[in-house]
């Protein structure tokens, strides 16, 4: 019987040791792949291609490492600075001599940070260089950019349709109704509708006047950018009257883009592959359609930030969340502290704040901004750019800066706070559950969120978020010099679009980080910048997730028209109902602008999708 369990232990012994072995070789292999990935690729000569198949953002999210064995999708995020440096690059570089532009599954940006890469775009082609777009269809988002290209093909097969802002968003008063929940909602502002949907069915009207005014605005300048990168596409008709065009060309779509000047050409990807490689080069013994490319990520890697500088850049991106976050949300303790170690080991002479976010916790906000103060208060000169987005808690840090810098079209505003604390009284006495117990004061067990609210709690909590407002309110009008009544008519809620936001004095100048960080240097009598910035470097099992995340997914690619648009309408759901359960698990006193995000990018996190499918399953689709 010794002898046995002796064999027994040996063979368990030697299972282990194996299985420890081969844990080894595994993550052995990951390590030498990332540091032969962390050595910047050799660059050939041939076409830049940037092929954006996901969102264009300020600060991609981290993709969680556990997303990898779960058999999800992991969603590509394309770093803003990067694109914009990799086309800047290649206005000079010998070895880019054109730059393509794959737009088949792109996943849109904010406005301005679109305008920002059309712009950069026209400066590839004003050097001389060939730019070409390519996509089976493309989206409004993907439009913006593909207009500013030398060449716009389109698959035969697929074709343009434009939609313009706006669109449905979920109302959840009559499930909440029926399934007992009681949404308690605290606000102050007639237009911070980001809580209606809990309490209406439908928009109220002073919600829909002001979405009516900041879509116009935003469509009129896509029309603008459009005309002014590519004079020769009618878009009005399409615009107008889509039916009779795409019914006068026999329900071709693409063909009715060529003949209104949409796009140059028609074609499949060998085609398009072809027209790349006699511009530069190729090999006829590759697959036809081969042309000599340069990786964006390779490029990108060959031209590394900065690890020191005198100025010095902090970014809030994404919701403002209490505590720590990853990448792609701005937690309070991780940006102050990113801050404050900036601080310490750099030699910041100014410092600018890159903001790109709805906003979020009133707490965290608060936290951000009361790191930008610490900097002030060491004399440093602090200026503020404003991304695609930076409202309601995005514009409470902004008003610690010295002068903020925002595009024509960045969403801004938003001053407002709110809360939200749902109880589910109603939905326990469905199934015949009650609650009782003994208080000795007015708030025990308050927020009851079994037995629900009390008058008593409810009014200190609205007082708290009036108290809030009043703050915000306050914060305003001291950092742009206005009343508080002036703040409180230009606030209440309302979100502007960036040149009105300048108009009534919200924004004090125009103009992307490249604007910003020169009056930071001019500021601090800096003359020749040396910017760096303030970021959270990644982890290990981050650099894993990237390396995955970074592997081309070429059966995701294409599909028609209608698939493109499906594929859009099922990320925006999800990102939806990411927003709403986050709404209600979050922090409760909030300045947050939700209804900003359906104007952004269209890339859902992977715990959304995860919701999303996880919905469609209990209904059985």
């Amino acid at each position: 019987m010794k002898l046995v369990r002796g064999a027994w232990r040996l063979l368990v012994g030697i299972k282990d040791a194996l299985v420890l072995v081969a844990m080894l070789l595994f993550f052995g292999a990951l390590f030498a792949a990332l540091n032969s990935r962390s050595r910047p690729a050799a660059i050939p000569t041939g076409a830049l291609v940037l092929d954006l198949d996901g969102p264009i953002v300020e600060q991609p999210e981290e993709v969680p490492p556990l997303a990898l064995v779960s058999g999800q999708q992991i969603g590509r995020q394309y770093r803003l600075r990067d694109v914009l440096l990799a086309l800047d690059k290649a206005r000079t570089d010998e070895r880019v001599k054109a730059v393509v532009l794959d737009l088949d599954r792109f996943g849109g940006a904010y406005p301005a940070t679109l305008g920002e890469v059309a712009d950069a775009i026209v400066r590839v082609k004003q050097a001389g260089k060939p730019v070409l777009a390519y996509a089976t269809g493309y989206t409004d988002g993907g439009y913006r950019l593909a207009a500013a290209a030398s060449e716009v093909w389109v698959n035969p097969m697929g074709g343009t349709l434009f939609a313009g802002p706006g669109g449905n968003q979920l109302y959840y008063k009559g499930l909440i109704d029926k399934l007992g929940v009681n949404a308690h909602v605290y606000r102050v502002g007639r237009y911070k509708s980001a809580v209606e949907p809990y309490l209406l069915t439908a928009a109220s009207p002073d919600a829909r006047a002001a979405a009516e005014a900041l879509y116009g605005s935003l469509f009129d300048q896509w029309q603008d950018g459009i005309r002014q990168t590519r004079p020769k596409a009618r878009i009005a008709p399409w615009l107008g009257t889509p039916q009779q065009v795409v019914t006068q060309a026999g329900g071709d779509i693409a063909r009715a883009n060529l003949a209104t000047g949409i796009v140059d050409r028609l074609g499949d990807r060998v085609a398009f592959g072809k027209r790349v490689a006699a511009l530069v080069g190729g090999d006829a013994a590759k697959p036809a359609g081969f042309f000599n490319a340069i990786k964006f990520q390779n490029y990108v890697d060959a031209f590394p930030w900065p690890a020191k500088g005198d100025i010095g850049i902090l970014t809030v991106a994404g919701t403002i969340v209490d505590g720590d976050a990853s990448p792609g949300s701005a937690g309070g303790d991780t940006v102050s502290k990113l801050l404050y170690k900036g601080l310490a080991e750099q030699k910041l002479k100014a410092l600018v704040v890159r903001v790109d976010s709805p906003g979020g916790s009133s707490l965290a906000s608060e936290q951000i901004r009361n790191a930008v103060l610490e900097a002030k208060s060491r004399g440093i000169p602090v200026v503020i750019s404003m991304g695609g987005l930076a409202a309601s808690g995005g514009y409470w840090v902004a008003t610690a800066g010295d002068a903020i810098f925002a595009e024509p079209s960045t969403i801004t505003g938003s001053i407002g706070i709110f809360g939200v604390i749902p109880t589910f009284e109603n939905t326990l006495s469905k199934i015949g559950l009650t609650t009782d117990g003994v208080k000795t004061t007015a708030l025990s067990g308050q927020p009851d969120v079994l037995g629900g609210t009390n008058p008593t709690f409810d009014a200190i909590i609205q007082a708290n978020i009036e108290h809030g407002y009043r703050d915000f309110v306050s914060r305003v009008a001291q950092s742009r010099r206005m009343t508080p009544a002036r703040v409180d008519e230009i606030g209440q809620g309302r979100v502007w679009v960036g040149g009105m936001a300048r108009q009534i004095g919200l924004v004090d100048r125009f103009g992307g980080i490249d604007a910003a960080v020169a009056e930071a240097a001019r500021r601090a009598g800096v003359k020749e910048p040396q910017i760096v910035w303030l970021d959270k470097k990644p982890g290990f099992a981050a650099q894993i997730a990237r390396q995955f995340a970074n592997q081309e997914e070429e059966d995701a690619r294409g599909g028609d028209i209608f698939s493109s648009l499906a594929w859009q309408r099922q990320a925006t759901l999800a990102q939806a109902l990411g927003d709403a359960k986050r709404l209600l698990t979050g922090a409760s006193i909030r300045a947050e602008c939700l209804e900003c995000a359906g104007l952004g990018p269209v890339g859902a996190r992977a715990a959304d999708r995860s919701l999303l499918h996880l919905m469609l399953a209990k209904v059985g689709l």
